[in-house]
């Protein structure tokens, strides 16, 4: 055989089904089964060997080869497998359990050594969704089900109502996976149960669609990404914080018009066209004597009663004289499906007349009036009685895994649970047994098991908490965990991708909040909630939390706690304060105070690492501020680093040293680093980002080149990189980026092409994103900007508007284009008759360049300083002459051959109005002929028709 021919696939068939294993697919006819891959490789070793017990140590070695699982792992995939095969309860069509031994497939099996399907079935997908993949069979939902999704496909917002325990989630997500596949970008669950602070909705909505947005307004940044998507979000559990999802949910429907969302909760979100469904409970016969076991078998509740019966106890079988007991058992539970599960878990210690008396007993503590409380307080009871009915240690375990806010996995469950009495084996077995028992629920999320707490159990367990006074010891053991977590959260962002590394860990993010939250409420865990804050920094960057990352590290960096924090710790919180400030406010005071610190502890630490990284902070942070020369030489400190820091990236002193370079005017010295840095890998620095709140090397880079190309002459190519620029900003999600893209790169390059109808696109888009997430440094910046498109269009000014834009840039540390700024309001000044403060302004401008060195900008500024004097004073045009030649002196030592262009374009046009100048002329066609692009953009065009019209012209303008 020929090594490179094709492995051999072989199919299983069985019933309605087709198992192909080497593609790792189950067919129903010729529909896809969504099912896990570890329930479909159980498969795959049950149908090799049909009729066969196939023991669960074999299972457990073909399935999990490399990994030790416990048993409870093989359970959880049997009953999601059953589930996906559609096994009706007490009955096993497919799989049989031979107890003490293991498993068999027990129905006829066609084997053959290959399939041909069409080539489009089969292929994986890009994982769309986070479903878990269910574990039981629904029951009794199929008309609500349908009614859902028909509502769903009329409506954008429909809301499953009803009461705690009645199975509101189960019908949300049975839905919901009817619509994976239909939607472009997924269908997204967002646990809500674990939130309790409503202004961290729009943060957990953007965690569970893995939005990166480092906003401090992350519902703009929310809306702002959804606005072109087409998805399906589910919000469960709303009722505690409905508020505040009521007015999300608005917003989004609002400005997302392809997003659909569907909410369970107790009470209606009272949304614009909002659909309301009520859950009512499972149906029940009524009260009658003569009730035989088919015709109870007819009715939802009875029938899930029977099925988890079952699953507690294969050997139950509901008799014709037990059927009036289950109907009386299932009307006492009001048909809430979760009650009825929790009786069902018992079967195998009572029986049904037995059940019903315990119950009633418990009831009869909770007497209360009918109605929507009563249900309430008949969950209760039925967990009250659950939990009564279990040992010692189930009971100290359900109220230890109360701690937890979210899913967990059967790690994080022995991590709480074992003491000094419990040991792993000891606690495997009671997770198992608590789940058996309803109390926990098991989920598949692709190859992995996790468990939750449902929030009535959850809150009821903690009451219990409370009354052992144990609540403490549980906080402390979770917060320990928490700590584990993240550092292993960390580790792992740097082998999984990231939409793997969300799935697994963004559910953590409510217990992280809860446990940092919880380490600082008294002096004696100050130390732990410190190492908490330091250690989930990582985390909070991988999960889009900027905000609240800065604020967690201000509290940790409180002087209260200075005994609490190390050296080290210190050094990290001042770099990540630093570092978040600047993403989020601007070049600050405390930005460089912060940066400082923490560089002065890295040198005392001899921490190279450390060093690069708070040099590249105080690198931006100079550059910001206007100071060329001082970023210039951190940009030295940090090459001579580079050598010998394990994280470095060579050449990432390049970005900031170009830009510097490009503002003193070494526009060729500039243009080679900028270079460096553009066409380096964009996966180079993604490892670095999975750490620490690094500066977008990069864009930065990509904006500053644009310019350079501009004014070396090569329009055109300024014009692609300003796009690529965009087109990642836009991809980054981050709201800093993209504002200077808009702001500083596209509308730049488009204002220096005299391509205004872009320019005002661009301009617009920056404001309003800048308004949006509240970056009023930004939006100052452009409404600077916007003056300077006022005077190129003819557009009026509001002066006093601009002279406050102005001084807020000035008062906010944005140094870096002040000089442009100022000298856009000298000329809007002088325009409106004032020429002499004009004039002022415009002088303070230069020696604002020339002062910090910056004089790339002077031959421009040279230039507009002449067309004042030109037009407001034309009596005098030696002195705009004069302007005129100096910014073309200084355009040409620097190479700048565009602004050379524009200045012998103004001083052709004024000699032409004192009868023309040869030498003026000769100076525009030369600069001209050195272009060899860019002779559609606006500049050339007008240096082109002037050249056109020399021939003894003089009068021409």
């Amino acid at each position: 055989m020929n090594d490179l021919s094709p492995p051999r696939s072989r199919s299983f068939a069985f019933g309605p089904f087709v198992l192909l294993p080497e593609r790792q697919l189950l067919m129903r006819g010729d529909v896809p089964v969504r099912i896990g891959g570890r329930a479909l490789d159980i498969l795959t070793v049950l149908v090799e060997r049909p009729g066969a017990v196939i023991g669960k140590q074999e299972l457990l070695a073909r399935v999990w080869p490399d990994t030790f699982v416990e048993e409870g792992n093989l359970k959880v995939n049997m009953a999601a497998l059953r589930r996906a095969l559609d096994e009706p309860p007490g009955a096993a069509r497919y799989i049989a359990t031979v107890v003490g031994r293991g498993y068999r497939f027990s129905a006829p099996v066609h084997h053959s050594g290959s399939v041909h399907l069409a080539s489009d079935v089969g292929v994986p997908a890009a994982l769309n969704h986070n479903l878990p993949t269910a574990t039981t069979r629904i029951v009794g939902r199929q008309d609500a089900i349908d009614a859902i999704l028909r509502e769903l496909r009329e409506a954008r917002l429909v809301s499953i109502v009803g009461a705690g325990g009645i199975g509101k989630t189960t019908v949300a997500l049975a839905v919901a996976e009817h619509w994976i596949g239909t939607c472009k970008d997924g269908v997204w669950m967002v646990d809500l149960s674990p939130l309790k602070d409503p202004s961290l909705v729009p943060n957990a909505i953007a965690t569970a669609i893995g939005l990166t947005a480092h906003s401090s307004n992350m519902l703009e940044a929310l809306s702002a990404f959804l606005r072109s998507r087409e998805m399906l979000l589910v919000f469960d559990s709303c009722e505690h914080i409905i508020n505040g999802i009521a007015s999300c949910a608005d917003r989004i429907l609002a400005e997302a018009p392809a997003v659909r969302i569907l909410a369970t909760s107790r009470e209606a979100l009272r949304v614009k066209s909002e659909r309301v469904r009520r859950l009512p409970g499972l149906g029940t016969p009524a009260k009658t004597a003569a009730l035989d076991a088919e015709t109870a078998l007819t009715f939802p509740a009875i029938e899930l009663f029977v099925d988890r019966a079952t699953d507690r106890l294969e050997s139950f079988i509901l008799s014709d004289a037990d059927a009036p007991l289950a109907a009386e058992l299932c009307r006492n539970l009001d048909g809430l499906a979760l009650a009825i599960e929790l009786a069902a878990t018992r079967v195998d210690a009572f029986g049904l007349g037995e059940l019903i008396e315990q119950l009633g007993d418990r009831f009869r503590l909770l007497q209360g009036h009918r109605g929507g409380i009563e249900r309430h307080r008949t969950l209760t009871a039925t967990i009250d009685w659950s939990y009564e009915l279990l040992s010692e240690i189930e009971q100290t375990m359900l109220r230890r895994l109360a701690a937890f806010a979210g899913i967990f996995s059967l790690d994080s469950a022995c991590a709480i649970t074992i003491d000094e009495h419990i040991d792993r084996a000891r606690a495997v077995e009671n997770i198992a047994s608590l789940v058996a028992k309803s109390l926990l629920t098991a989920e598949m999320h692709d190859t992995q098991v996790e468990y939750r707490m449902l929030d009535t159990t959850r809150a009821y367990a903690l009451e219990k908490l409370v009354a052992n006074n144990e609540l403490e010891g549980a906080r402390q053991r979770h917060a320990e965990h928490c700590l584990e977590l993240v550092e292993r959260a960390t580790s792992d962002a740097e082998r999984l991708t990231r939409t793997e590394w969300l799935l697994r860990y963004g559910p953590k993010t409510n217990d992280i909040r809860d446990a940092m939250r919880w380490a600082f409420t008294s002096a004696d865990k100050a130390a732990l909630g410190v190492r908490l804050t330091v250690a989930a920094i990582p985390f909070g960057k991988q999960v889009s939390l900027v905000e609240e990352c800065r604020m967690a590290v201000e509290r940790a960096l409180d002087d209260s706690f200075q005994s609490h924090r190390s050296i080290r710790d210190d050094l990290v919180l001042n770099l990540t304060l630093g570092a978040t400030l600047l993403h989020t406010r601007g070049p600050l005071l405390q930005v460089k105070s912060s940066l400082t610190k923490a560089l002065a502890i890295a040198e005392q630490l001899d921490d190279t690492d450390m060093q690069l990284a708070c040099l590249r902070g105080l690198s931006e942070y100079e550059l910001w501020t206007g100071d060329s020369h001082s970023a210039i030489a951190v940009a030295r400190k940090i090459r001579a680093l580079e050598t010998n820091g394990q994280d470095a990236h060579p050449g990432d002193a390049n970005a900031q040293t170009g830009s510097a370079l490009s503002w003193l005017g070494a526009l060729a010295a500039s243009r080679q680093q900028l270079e460096n840095i553009v066409q380096r890998p964009t996966g180079r620095t993604a490892q670095l980002d999975v750490a620490r709140f690094e500066f977008d090397q990069r864009l930065t880079a990509q904006g500053s080149l644009a310019t350079v190309l501009w004014l070396q002459g090569f329009p055109d190519q300024a014009i692609a990189v300003a796009r690529r620029q965009l087109e990642e900003a836009e991809a980054s999600n981050y709201a800093v980026s993209l504002c200077s893209a808009l702001l500083h790169g596209s509308l730049i390059i488009a204002m220096y092409v005299r391509d205004y109808e872009a320019a005002w696109s661009y301009l617009n888009s920056g404001l309003e994103h800048a308004t949006k997430h509240g970056l009023s440094i930004w939006r100052n910046m452009g409404m600077c900007t916007r003056g300077r498109m006022c005077l190129y269009t003819h557009r009026p000014i509001d002066l006093a508007a601009y002279r406050d834009a102005l001084a807020e840039v000035r008062d906010g540390g944005f140094r870096m284009r002040y000089p442009n700024y100022l000298t856009n309001y000298a000329e809007a000044v002088a325009r409106q008759g004032d020429l002499a403060v004009g004039l002022a302004a415009i002088d303070e401008a230069i020696a604002l360049c020339e002062s910090r060195g910056q004089v790339v900008g002077i031959p421009e500024i040279l230039r507009i300083k002449g067309n004042m004097i030109r037009f407001q004073e034309p009596a005098n045009p030696d002195k705009a002459v004069e302007c005129y030649q100096r910014s073309i002196e200084l355009a040409r030592q620097g190479e700048a051959l565009s602004w050379e262009l524009r200045s012998a374009t103004s001083l052709v046009k004024l000699m032409r109005l004192h009868g023309g100048d040869n030498e003026a002329e000769d100076m525009l066609a030369s600069a001209y002929n050195r272009f060899q692009e860019g002779f559609s953009t606006g500049d050339l065009v007008r240096a082109r028709t002037l050249i056109a019209t020399r021939s003894g012209a003089p009068g021409e303008r």
